[in-house]
This record gives C-alpha cells, sequence and structure tokens, in this order.
C-alpha cells in the first residue's frame, strides 16, 4: 500500500500513471527513501511539493499543486527536440573551447556536477569522453532514467554519443581512480550560483532550487573545486553565472564568456596536442 511522509522533511514523493507500474513505484519510493503515493492529488494531500512520476514516457519530477496547475514535469530526454535544438547553439562552441576540444584528440572529462546531464551531452556530442558524476539521488534517478531511454533508442547518432558517456552515482570524489587515468578536465556547474535576483529562473532550477537548495551549499561547491584543483588533470573548468564572482575568490587563468554565462579555466598544465 501506499506510503506516508515519516516527517515534515519528506517533500517528495513517488507516483506511477497506472496500476501496472506501482511495483517499479514502490520499489523505486523504497531505494531512496521516499513516500509512494498513488496520485498526484494524495501527494498534495500529504503535504508533498513534488513527485517522481513513472509513466510510458520514463521518469520525470513534477511539481505538485491542489488545481493541477504546477509547471510542466522534468524529464530527461536527450533524444528530443531541446538537446537536438541545442547541438546548434553557439553555447556549445563556447564549453567545447573552455574544456580544450580540439587540443587533444580522445578528450577525457570529469563531470563533477552533472545534474540532468546537459553538458556532459554536448561535451560527448562533441567528441570527449566523459564521466557523470552525480550524488542527489532524486536528480540521479532522473538522469539514469534519461541515459537508458537514449540507449534504447533506434538513432545512430545518439547511440554513438551515449557511447561516450558513463554515469558514475555518487560523489566526485568517490570516482574509481581508474577512471582518473586519462582523464584531462574537471567540469564544474555548481547547481545553485549566485545570480542577479531580476534574472529570470528556469522551471527546472526553480524546482530545484526549492527541493535541494539545502542539500547543496555555496560551501560543497567551493570543497569540490578545491579537490579538483588538487587532482592530476590539465585543467578545471567552472561554469559561472557572466556577471558572478569567480568561485572561491580564485581568479582563473582566463575565461570564456558568453551572453549569459561564463566558463572559468583554471589551467595547471598543457593538454598536448590534438
Amino acid at each position: 500500500m501506499p506510503l506516508q511522509p515519516d516527517s515534515a522533511s519528506d517533500v517528495i514523493g513517488v507516483a506511477a500513471a497506472d496500476a501496472a507500474l506501482h511495483e517499479q513505484a514502490s520499489a523505486l519510493a523504497q531505494d531512496l527513501g521516499l513516500p509512494w503515493v498513488e496520485t498526484t492529488a494524495a501527494a498534495y494531500s500529504a503535504g508533498l511539493q513534488a513527485v517522481l512520476w513513472l509513466g510510458a514516457e520514463g521518469v520525470s519530477l513534477q511539481a505538485v499543486s491542489r488545481r493541477g496547475h504546477a509547471p510542466g514535469p522534468i524529464t530527461v530526454d536527450f533524444g528530443g527536440a531541446t538537446m537536438r535544438h541545442r547541438r546548434r547553439g553557439g553555447q556549445n562552441e563556447l564549453l567545447g573551447k573552455a574544456v580544450g576540444v580540439g587540443k587533444k584528440s580522445a578528450l577525457a572529462v570529469l563531470d563533477a556536477t552533472a545534474g540532468l546531464g546537459r553538458d556532459s551531452f554536448v561535451l560527448a556530442d562533441l567528441g570527449c569522453s566523459v564521466t557523470l558524476a552525480e550524488r542527489e539521488p532524486v536528480v540521479l534517478a532522473l538522469l539514469a532514467d534519461g541515459l537508458e531511454r537514449a540507449r534504447r533508442a533506434d538513432d545512430s547518432w545518439l547511440n554513438a554519443v551515449l557511447g561516450r558517456m558513463r554515469l558514475h552515482r555518487g560523489e566526485a570524489a568517490t570516482v574509481p581512480a581508474v577512471a582518473f587515468a586519462g582523464l584531462d578536465v574537471i567540469y564544474l556547474d555548481p547547481m545553485f550560483p549566485e545570480r542577479d535576483k531580476s534574472a529570470a529562473v528556469k522551471k527546472d532550477m526553480a524546482l530545484f532550487q526549492a527541493l535541494f537548495a539545502d542539500h547543496n551549499t555555496t560551501g560543497d561547491a567551493v570543497a569540490l573545486f578545491a579537490w579538483a584543483l588538487q587532482q592530476d588533470v590539465a585543467r578545471v573548468v567552472v561554469k559561472r553565472p557572466v556577471r558572478a564572482v569567480s568561485l572561491a575568490g580564485r581568479q582563473p587563468s582566463h575565461a570564456i564568456v558568453g551572453k549569459a554565462v561564463r566558463y572559468d579555466v583554471y589551467v595547471l598544465r598543457s593538454l598536448g596536442p590534438a
């Protein structure tokens, strides 16, 4: 039977689109330590803010509201129109330049804050071998589902990109040592960077801020940054809002600046010839 929240700190539940998925939803809820509810109405009554929704299209994160007017669900869809459009965007060139695409063949990158995997996917599409590290269990469930659905797709381009992506479930510091052999770049995108209060927040970031802000602090980002700089890599790249101060106050070797974001590049050694 559906579980109920154990405490007021429970803000996310798991629900399924139909009875055929109840067993899978219950197992996921148990795995994540989250309550299982039968409907979004039940989730609202239980005081939840969001549900991980299992449906025919995979796993999504849906905000809960009394009248059903919550923003559309957040899902990871690497083969969808949004990602296909993004691969043609100018920001990809900036990200590629920041990590050093073209300076060395078969560039190996650790995305230490993978999130929904969008930047990792772009880097893999640019030819990089990417290890994605994600520690937040709910975000990890979305990311793992998106990767699995993409791997099952009958799409040669998508399959080729996914072949260059490997998921690590947990902190970047717990990535097996073998993955660091030949690693060139560590990439960081702090989930909740400081921002101009007048700037609009995308729906996924707004929901993430509401749900996970207490789990991801500036201190976490600074500690991860300090760890990254101690690793045997050629460079560390940090994604920042374009007007934000540098992370931990440490000035980069150089920065690649776009309209909304910039990439602070900390060069530790040469990447070597392509």
